[in-house]
Formats: C-alpha cells, sequence, structure tokens
C-alpha cells in the first residue's frame, strides 16, 4: 500500500504517471484516496470552485446507418421501413427552440447515411449559421469524417476543411466508444479503427477544429483495456493540445444486440473519473455524466475529480434509446452542483462562464429548461430518404 500511497501523493501534486501505475489505482486504490487526490487536482486547477453546465441540443438528424454497432439502438439499416432523415426545415426549427431555450450549442449527430454526402453537411451547417448565427456548432464527431469522406470519395482533411468552411466550429468526441482494438473490434466491427479516430481528430486539430474525447465503459473490456483507452488519447493530446475535455460515460443495455452482458457499475465508474482526472494531466476539464449514471452519482463525480456536470440536454436519443431513463433540467443541476459544495456557473462550448450563480435567489426559474424536450420522431417531421439497392445490399 505505500506504493499506492506515494503514486496518489505523486499524481495529486501534479506529477504525470504512466499507464501501468493508473491501471494499479484504478484497480487497487481505496477508494476515498483515489478521489481525494483527483479532487486536489481538480481544486489545484479551478481554485474558484465553480462547477459548470451548458444548455444545449443534440439534433438527432438520421437514423439511417450502414455501421450496426452492436451497442446501438437507435439506427434502422438503410431501406428499413422505420428509417428517416430529419428535412432541412426541422432541423432549423429545433435550433430555433434550442435558441427559445438558453442553448447557445448545437451537435448535430446522426447515422452513417450513404444518401448523405458533404454537400448535405455544408447545406445544413450554412442554414444553421445563416438564421442563428450565435449557435455554435459543436458537432459530428471523427466517424462522421471517415464516412463522409467514403460517400464523397475525399480526404479526411479535405472534408474537415469543408465542414469547417460551412460553419462547423468544433468536433463532439462522438463514435470513440473504446479505441482499443480488441473490444472495438467485438462491438463496432464495421467502424474505422481506434487509430483512425485518432488520426482523425489529430488531423482536425491541426487544422484548427478542437474537440472532446469521450469514452463508453462496459461493453466487455477488461480494466487494462480501459487505461489503454486514455493513454491513446494522451499521446495525441500531447501533440496537439486539440481535446477540450474528456467524457466518459456508461453503456446502456436495452434494445441493442450486447443486451447488458457486460456493464460498469457506479463505482467502477467512479473510480474511471479520478483515475482519468489523475491521468490527464493536459486535459483541461473532466465531464461527469448523470444522464448515463444517474443524478446521484453525477454529483458524486464533482467529489472525484469533475469540474462539469455537461448539459441539461433539451433533446437527446441515442443513447436513451438504449434505456437512459434519467432525466433533469437547469434548476436541477444547479441545485446538484450546490449541494456538493461547488459553485454552479453555466458556460459555453469553450468553457467561458456566461452566468456564475452565486445567489441562490437569483438562479433562474424556466421551467421548459429540461432535458429531452422535444422527441426525435413525429409523424409531421420525418422524410424517409430514398435507398438505392446497393447501398440497401451493403447494410445486410
Amino acid at each position: 500500500m505505500t506504493e499506492i500511497a506515494d503514486l496518489l501523493s505523486h499524481a495529486a501534486d501534479g506529477g504525470r504517471i504512466s499507464p501501468a501505475e493508473a491501471l494499479l489505482l484504478y484497480t487497487d486504490a481505496p477508494l476515498h484516496g483515489l478521489g481525494e487526490a483527483a479532487d486536489t487536482v481538480r481544486r489545484r486547477r479551478y481554485p474558484d470552485n465553480i462547477a459548470t453546465y451548458i444548455i444545449d441540443r443534440n439534433i438527432n438528424y438520421t437514423n439511417v446507418c450502414v455501421t450496426a454497432c452492436k451497442f446501438c439502438a437507435f439506427y434502422r439499416a438503410p431501406g428499413h421501413a422505420e428509417g428517416w432523415t430529419h428535412p432541412d426545415e426541422e432541423i432549423l426549427r429545433r435550433c430555433g427552440e434550442a435558441i427559445d431555450l438558453g442553448a447557445t450549442q448545437i451537435m448535430l449527430q446522426g447515422g452513417h447515411s450513404p444518401e448523405l454526402g458533404i454537400e448535405w453537411y455544408e447545406r445544413i451547417f450554412a442554414a444553421i449559421k445563416r438564421d442563428y448565427p450565435s449557435l455554435v456548432l459543436h458537432s459530428l464527431g471523427a466517424s462522421e469524417v471517415v464516412h463522409i469522406s467514403r460517400t464523397s470519395g475525399l480526404d479526411y482533411a479535405e472534408v474537415i476543411s469543408r465542414l469547417k468552411a460551412a460553419g462547423l466550429d468544433s468536433f463532439a468526441g462522438a463514435g470513440a466508444e473504446i479505441l482499443v482494438k480488441r473490444p472495438r473490434t467485438a462491438i463496432a466491427p464495421l467502424k474505422e479503427d481506434g487509430e483512425t479516430w485518432l488520426s482523425v481528430m489529430e488531423t482536425a486539430h491541426g487544422l484548427g477544429l478542437e474537440s472532446t474525447a469521450t469514452f463508453m465503459m462496459g461493453t466487455g473490456e477488461t480494466n487494462a483495456e480501459r487505461i489503454e483507452h486514455l493513454r491513446m488519447v494522451r499521446d495525441v493530446q500531447d501533440r496537439t493540445g486539440g481535446f477540450r475535455s474528456f467524457i466518459p460515460w456508461t453503456y446502456q443495455a436495452e434494445n441493442n444486440h450486447l443486451k447488458g452482458r457486460t456493464q460498469a457499475t457506479s463505482l467502477e465508474y467512479l473510480r474511471m473519473i479520478a483515475v482519468a482526472r489523475l491521468f490527464f494531466d493536459n486535459v483541461n476539464h473532466l465531464q461527469g455524466s448523470w444522464l448515463t449514471t444517474g443524478k446521484d452519482i453525477g454529483q458524486l463525480t464533482l467529489h472525484f475529480g469533475a469540474d462539469d456536470l455537461g448539459s441539461v440536454m433539451l433533446e437527446e436519443n441515442v443513447v436513451s434509446s438504449a434505456g437512459a431513463r434519467h432525466r433533469s433540467n437547469r434548476t436541477e443541476l444547479i441545485d446538484l452542483i450546490r449541494s456538493s459544495g461547488r459553485i454552479p456557473a453555466q458556460r459555453d462550448t469553450l468553457y467561458n462562464h456566461l452566468t456564475v450563480h452565486h445567489d441562490p435567489a437569483l438562479d433562474p426559474v424556466d421551467d421548459r429548461v429540461h432535458s429531452h424536450f422535444s422527441s426525435t420522431v413525429s409523424s409531421t417531421s420525418l422524410r424517409l430518404l430514398p435507398v438505392s439497392p446497393a447501398a440497401a445490399s451493403a447494410a445486410s
């Protein structure tokens, strides 16, 4: 235990730890000591004691997808009767609703539809920036870049450059899941490998588009593979500095092919949060997930190194399709942060503080600002895309 105590002290003081040391802490460190060390790092980085949240909307523009990830309950294969893609006007309507509810950021996320090439994304991004110039487009991810590259016959750098020119402000960490080869192949055999995902992000960082990095825990990976995922992200961050935050979350087990055969426990999740704060000496922000773990565990992450509780999430349908039932609103998130002994603040995409809620008497009150404000699918807002026989065959 002396070795673990020394490691915790070293990491708490800001020293870099190796992957092997991170694995030892993850598996063997006493929970309270691990959390205390991570919180020490957080307090040194953010001595103002502020914890943040953001108001945004995830607009899931299509559920048509050829990738068929085994953990996904959202997608439908091309040609499926339940496949849909939102028309431009519906996406813009949802952006307008988001603005009205105080959102500062839009996350456009969707399936890898064979019918959507670079021109579709350019048109949508340009339209959003034209009609709602204050909205930040923190959208897509490396997997979408790979998909657009295939549908449009462009290299990754050209896809990224054209998306940026059309209005994309930064990439989400979508599609990372787990970057390590064995478990990634097991759950998403048709998706690009982890090295490609990281290469696309590194290219984006070099072209001036920052991003986040994510990790989906609980799909059958080993403890060592969990730490290897962190190592792969940190190595790229050493070269680019382009990951603004790290966002781990837990696999949801309903309505998908994995069917919950493996899942991460709340304890494993909290240990991962703490180890991530100690390991990522080069990533500024760490976000705890209330959506997949529940608000009680989300709040506890603020004592294990997290400085952000993510989004009120006016709309989200991919993770919730797999069983995430947790809902929240702005009042609840502010209360969760304040009752954990922290000062709540609404942030923007760059983590600038927009409003710091020092005085509870001045807290915003708006019952409309809650998660899952609108479902993705309604009978009046869909347009089914025609699918070519070749595309349908490729997805079968």
